[in-house]
C-alpha cells in the first residue's frame, strides 16, 4: 500500500516547478490533489496532465476571499483536505538601499501572509472535521541566515519558520502536525532571473552566478525539484506522526543544524 492511499491535499503554487513535483509525488502515493494557483489555466493543465486524482482550483494568496474559495472548492470536490502545503512563494532581490516599500509589502504578502491565513483556513476544516491533519510549510536557507541582496526575501523566509514552530505548538492539540522544509538552491524556470540579477548587481557574466551557486553545494550540484518530494511525503505520512514544529533542510549540505 502506498503511503498515501485516501488522503486528499491541497498545495499552493502547484501548476509548475515544486509544487507541480509535489502534486505528481502525491498521487504516486496514492493521494487525489489540488492544485492552487493563480494561474489557473496553467493549473488545469497540470491537473489534466496527472489525470483523475488531481484537480485545479484558483487561489490568490493575497485574498482571503480567494483562499476560502479554493479550500470550499477543494473539499466539495475532494471531499477533504488531509494534507497542505503552503508552497505558494515569490524571490525578491535588491540592495538594502534601493528595497521598496512596495515590494517588501507584496513579498510579505505572498510569501508569510499567504502561508498564515491558507494555513488558518485549512485548520479550520481540520479542527472541525476532528480527524487532524499535516502541514508543511516552505521554508529555505534563506531563512537560516541573511545574504547582502536578498534581505526581504531571507526575512520573509525566517518568518516561515517561526510561524511554522508557532503554530504547530498550537494547533498539536487538534492532531495537527505543522512542519516545514528549507530547500536549499532548487533549479528551475525562475533561475534565469535569479542569475541576470545578480550579473547586474556583481559584475558576473551571464550564467556565471548559477554555476557558481552550484558548484558550491556540498552534494555536488544545484537541487531539483524532485529531490524534495521525499521529504514531502514522509511528513505528509503517518511516519512522521510525532515529529512537529521542525524545518527540515533538503539542501544538499549547504546548511547544517
Amino acid at each position: 500500500m502506498t503511503r498515501l492511499t485516501g488522503k486528499c491535499a491541497l498545495i499552493t503554487g502547484a501548476a509548475r516547478g515544486i509544487g507541480l513535483a509535489f502534486a505528481q509525488a502525491y498521487v504516486a502515493e496514492g493521494a487525489r490533489v489540488a492544485i492552487a494557483d493563480i494561474d489557473i489555466d496553467r493549473a488545469r493543465t497540470a491537473a489534466a496532465d496527472i489525470g483523475a486524482a488531481a484537480i485545479a482550483v484558483h487561489m490568490d494568496v493575497t485574498d482571503q476571499a480567494s483562499i476560502d474559495a479554493a479550500v470550499a472548492e477543494t473539499v466539495e470536490k475532494l471531499g477533504q483536505i488531509d494534507i497542505l502545503i503552503n508552497n505558494a512563494a515569490i524571490f525578491s532581490a535588491a540592495p538594502i538601499t534601493e528595497i521598496t516599500r512596495a515590494d517588501f509589502a507584496r513579498t510579505f504578502d505572498i510569501n508569510v501572509a499567504g502561508t498564515l491565513f491558507t494555513l488558518q483556513a485549512v485548520a479550520k476544516h481540520m479542527i472541525a472535521r476532528d480527524c487532524g491533519g499535516k502541514i508543511i510549510n516552505m521554508a529555505s536557507q534563506a531563512g537560516r541566515r541573511g545574504e547582502p541582496l536578498v534581505a526581504v526575501y531571507c526575512a520573509t523566509k525566517a518568518a516561515i519558520i517561526s510561524l511554522t514552530q508557532s503554530a504547530a505548538l498550537n494547533l498539536i492539540e487538534h492532531g495537527i502536525n505543522v512542519n516545514a522544509i528549507a530547500p536549499g538552491v532548487v533549479d528551475g524556470e525562475h533561475w534565469d532571473g535569479v542569475d541576470a540579477f545578480f550579473a547586474k548587481h556583481e559584475g558576473k557574466a551571464p550564467g556565471q552566478k548559477k554555476h557558481e551557486v552550484g558548484a558550491a553545494v556540498p552534494y555536488g550540484r544545484m537541487g531539483r525539484a524532485a529531490d524534495l518530494t521525499g521529504m514531502a511525503v514522509f511528513l505528509a505520512s503517518s511516519d512522521a506522526d510525532y515529529i512537529l514544529a521542525q524545518t527540515y533542510n533538503v539542501d544538499g549540505g549547504q546548511w547544517m543544524s
